[in-house]
């Protein structure tokens, strides 16, 4: 008993410090693009170049996060299969219940350790909780840098202007913007689909196994 008492605390201190991790790239994110926004609209003469810019190291960080996201989800699940398989049953005066098999579960995660959701899996669902938000900001400033910024478009021509970075036209630069975010949608929708991976416990009860596919939302 003592020995799982301490087991949770390690869990739960190493969960801890992966979700810091994970809050620091999101405020990393918040900050450029709180940058990039200043940049862009404090002087008429300035191109939407920094809201482009941004764009591209915001998924930079969408890329690190995930990474730290299936790093932080082994401890989040092996503290929520203790809190729920271990002290729930306790607290329900049933004392310690192995008859489901947690206990076997969490056995085998410990002598083999491996990630319980794919790359793309904790992509899409950082995407979902805090990077579309981000994105969707960017998107819409640049579409207001480029249609009312400084003064509102006349011709189809001066679009591509405005929108063009560089030695891009603005045709490319705006299609790609359009195939960035439509890939990311998808990206959103389809890990949706599968937010119950093998291996997650979430809603579990006394009656259940814990090798279900079951979530916890973050």
């Amino acid at each position: 008993m003592g020995v799982l008492a301490h087991l949770y605390r390690g869990e739960m201190y190493r969960s801890k410090v992966w979700r810091t991790r994970l809050d620091t790239t999101t405020n990393w994110a918040v900050a450029v693009t709180g940058i990039a926004l200043s940049l862009t609209f404090t002087n008429i003469e300035n191109e939407p170049l920094p809201l482009v810019l941004t764009g591209l190291l915001v998924l930079v960080f969408l890329g690190i996060e995930a990474r730290r996201y299936r790093y932080f989800d082994i401890w989040r699940t092996r503290v929520r299969l203790l809190e729920v398989c271990f002290y729930g049953s306790i607290l329900r005066g049933e004392g310690v219940r192995t008859d489901n098999g947690w206990n076997e579960v969490l056995a085998r995660d410990y002598t083999n350790l491996h990630f319980h959701i794919s790359f793309w899996e904790a992509a899409g669902r950082r995407l979902r909780r805090n990077y579309a938000w981000i994105l969707l900001i960017l998107g819409i400033s640049y579409i207001a840098k480029i249609v009312i910024h400084p003064t509102p478009l006349r011709t189809l021509d001066e679009l591509w202007a405005r929108a063009a970075v560089g030695p891009l036209p603005g045709q490319v630069v705006l299609v790609f913007g359009v195939l960035t975010y439509t890939g990311l949608f998808l990206l959103g929708v389809v890990t949706l689909r599968q937010r119950h991976a093998a291996g997650r416990v979430g809603s579990l009860d006394e009656h259940e196994d814990p090798t279900l596919k079951l979530s916890i939302p973050v």
